[in-house]
């Protein structure tokens, strides 16, 4: 319990420094994607994956980023996942494919995720990606984009992602 608040004040004080950091959208198109989803709330994500396929299938790479409150990264299901427990004193993530994940340049990270959970938040600022997606309800993550949309509604954030970018010529 008491690590937990000691992790949290290091992750707020963390993602505040990173906020102030944020850089510009890059008008690049969109080759790679990283997908961030809260697997504590969200079990389609084969779905979601199908529904952002289906629009464009001619991605060179999407990966998927899993967090899950409830377990840690060893008890999940083969995935790239992490969880509070993966994240320092210091506020430092431990596990490497994670980092991997996070310093990779995506040209797209789609934050699927609409609750506010600071190793999410965390992350999501961490990200090397060109050019981040959202819901509008995490208006603190440094999305570029941010959709007025649910976490189970997918397919309709998904049309609405996809409307956008071909608007900004990303696609």
């Amino acid at each position: 319990m008491f690590s937990r608040i000691i992790k949290d004040i290091s992750l707020k004080k963390n993602i505040n420094k990173r906020l102030i950091k944020l850089t510009d959208a890059s008008n690049d198109k969109i080759n790679t994607i990283g997908i961030i989803i809260d697997s504590t709330y969200f079990f389609d994500s084969e779905k979601l994956l199908t529904e952002i396929k289906s629009r464009k299938n001619d991605f060179k790479d999407i990966q998927i980023l899993y967090y899950n409150d409830k377990i840690g990264h060893k008890n999940s299901l083969s995935h790239l996942s992490f969880s509070h427990k993966d994240i320092s004193l210091s506020g430092e993530i431990n596990v490497v494919e994670v980092k991997d994940f996070i310093s990779y340049p995506f040209d797209l990270l789609i934050n699927f995720y609409d609750e506010e959970k600071l190793p999410l938040k965390f992350v999501s600022l961490s990200s090397k990606a060109k050019f981040k997606v959202g819901f509008s309800s995490n208006k603190s993550v440094g999305n570029h984009l941010l959709i007025k949309s649910e976490v189970k509604n997918y397919p309709e954030f998904i049309s609405e992602m996809f409307k956008y970018l071909k608007i900004l010529n990303k696609i």
